[in-house]
C-alpha cells in the first residue's frame, strides 16, 4: 500500500504488468528504429502513440468499469456503424487492396483494433447475467451472434487476421461466462469442419467450385500448405510463370525465417541485422508484421526469449487479476484482454516462423501502428481499472 503525504492510501497498481508493458516498449521502439533503417520520423510517431495509448489507459481508470460496462451495448452498436461506413467507397481508406481505414489526413485509424475492444466489453456486459439465464439455447446464440457481426464485417474488408482474433475472445469469454459447454463443443466442431472443407476447397477444388477468396488470401494459404501454384495440366511456360509466382509470394516468410535462425544465441548486434539493414528482409514490412523476426536477427535467441518472458508477464498478470476480480464483469472483461493478447502473440509470431500463415496481424506494442498501439495500451489500462476496483 502507498499513502500521499497527507496519509490518504493511494490507489493499487499492477507493478509488474506496467513493468513488462514498459519494457516491451522500450524494445519495440528500439526495434522500430532499427527496422526501419534509422528512420526518427517513424519512431518518434510510434513514441507518439505510445503515450496517446497509455493517456487514453490512464484517463480509462478513472471510472469505476462497472460504469463503463453500462455503455457497452452503445459503444458496440456504434462500433459496427464504424465497420460499415469503412467498406463504403469514399469514406473507407484503400490500401493494398483492403479497405480498413478511416483517413483524417494527418493520421489513419483502424477500427477493427477498436472492435475488439468494443466485442471484450459488450460480451462481458452480457454474459455478467445470472449463469441461470446463460444455459438456454437463446443466450448461446445472442453471444454467438455478438461475436460473429463484427467477424463477417472485419473480413468483408478484408482483414482475416483481425477477424480470426474474434473467435477464440467470442469462444473463450463464453465458455468463462458459463454458457454450456456442449453448445461451445458443437460450435468448435462444426467451426472445424467448414474450416477444413473451405481450406481444401480453396486449395483443390476446379477454379468453377472454389468459395471465393481475395486472390492474395488464396496464395497466402498455398504458400502456407506448400501447395503447387501450377495446375497439373499447365503447359511448360505457365509451370514457370507459376514458380515464379510462387517464390515471390513465399519470399518475406522465407527471409522472416532466414532472420529468425540466423540470430543464432545472442544475435548480431543492434542494427547489425544483414537481413534487415541490407533490405532482403522487405522495408515495407519489417516494421509491421515481422518485427519479431528483427528482433531474433539482432538479439538473437536471448532476444526472443526476453520478448516472450514479458509477454508471459503480461499474459500471467492478466490471468491473475481476472482471479482476483470481484465480480463476474471484471473476470470476463479481464479473460477477454488475455484472449486477444495471446492470440495476436500467438498468430503474429507463428507466422514470422511459419507455424501460422500470413494474416497481417501485428505484434502487441511491438510492430508499428498507432491503432494497434493505443487499443493495446487500453486493454492494459482495462486490466489496471479491474485491479484497482477489486476491492471497492
Amino acid at each position: 500500500k502507498y499513502s500521499t503525504p497527507e496519509g490518504r492510501e493511494l490507489p493499487p497498481v499492477a507493478w509488474l504488468l506496467w513493468a513488462a508493458v514498459f519494457g516491451l516498449m522500450v524494445i519495440g521502439a528500439l526495434a522500430i528504429f532499427s527496422a526501419t533503417n534509422g528512420n526518427t520520423d517513424t519512431t518518434v510517431s510510434q513514441l507518439t502513440w505510445y503515450a496517446v495509448g497509455l493517456t487514453a489507459a490512464a484517463v480509462l481508470c478513472f471510472w469505476n468499469y462497472q460504469r463503463l460496462a453500462q455503455w457497452a451495448l452503445v459503444g458496440y452498436w456504434m462500433m459496427i456503424l464504424v465497420l460499415l461506413a469503412v467498406l463504403v467507397p469514399g469514406i473507407g481508406a484503400m490500401r493494398y487492396g483492403a479497405r480498413r481505414w478511416l483517413d483524417f489526413g494527418l493520421f489513419q485509424v483502424q477500427p477493427s483494433e477498436f472492435a475488439k475492444l468494443a466485442l471484450i466489453f459488450a460480451l462481458a456486459y452480457f454474459l455478467s447475467r445470472p449463469t441461470q439465464e446463460l444455459r438456454s439455447p437463446k443466450a448461446f446464440f445472442k453471444g454467438l451472434g455478438l461475436t460473429l457481426l463484427p467477424f463477417l464485417l472485419i473480413l468483408r474488408e478484408p482483414d482475416l487476421g483481425s477477424a480470426l482474433v474474434m473467435i477464440p475472445i467470442g469462444l473463450v469469454m463464453m465458455f468463462v461466462g458459463k454458457i454450456p459447454i456442449r453448445y461451445l463443443a458443437r460450435l468448435v466442431g462444426w467451426t472445424g469442419l467448414v474450416i477444413t472443407v473451405m481450406v481444401v476447397n480453396v486449395l483443390f477444388a476446379p477454379p468453377a467450385w472454389r468459395i471465393e477468396l481475395e486472390d492474395y488470401q488464396r496464395r497466402r494459404l498455398m504458400v502456407y500448405f506448400g501447395v503447387d501454384y501450377a495446375p497439373p495440366d499447365a503447359t511448360p511456360e505457365e509451370k514457370r510463370q507459376a514458380r515464379i509466382q510462387q517464390r515471390n509470394d513465399s519470399y518475406n516468410v522465407r527471409q522472416a525465417l532466414i532472420s529468425v535462425g540466423s540470430g543464432g544465441i545472442f544475435g548480431k548486434g543492434w542494427r547489425q541485422g544483414t537481413q534487415n539493414s541490407l533490405g532482403y528482409l522487405p522495408r515495407d514490412v519489417a516494421h509491421n508484421d515481422f518485427i519479431f523476426s528483427v528482433i531474433a536477427e539482432e538479439k538473437g535467441f536471448v532476444g526472443s526469449v526476453t520478448v516472450l518472458a514479458l509477454y508471459s508477464i503480461v499474459l500471467l498478470c492478466g490471468v491473475h487479476i481476472a482471479y482476483q476480480a470481484r465480480d463476474r464483469l471484471g473476470r470476463l472483461l479481464a479473460v477477454g484482454v488475455v484472449t486477444l493478447w495471446f492470440s495476436q502473440i500467438f498468430i503474429n509470431i507463428g507466422m514470422n516462423i511459419r507455424l501460422m500463415p500470413v494474416t497481417g496481424l501485428p505484434l502487441p506494442l511491438l510492430s508499428y501502428g498507432g491503432s494497434s498501439v493505443i487499443s493495446a495500451l487500453i486493454a492494459i489500462g482495462i486490466l489496471q481499472n479491474i485491479y484497482w476496483y477489486r476491492r471497492t
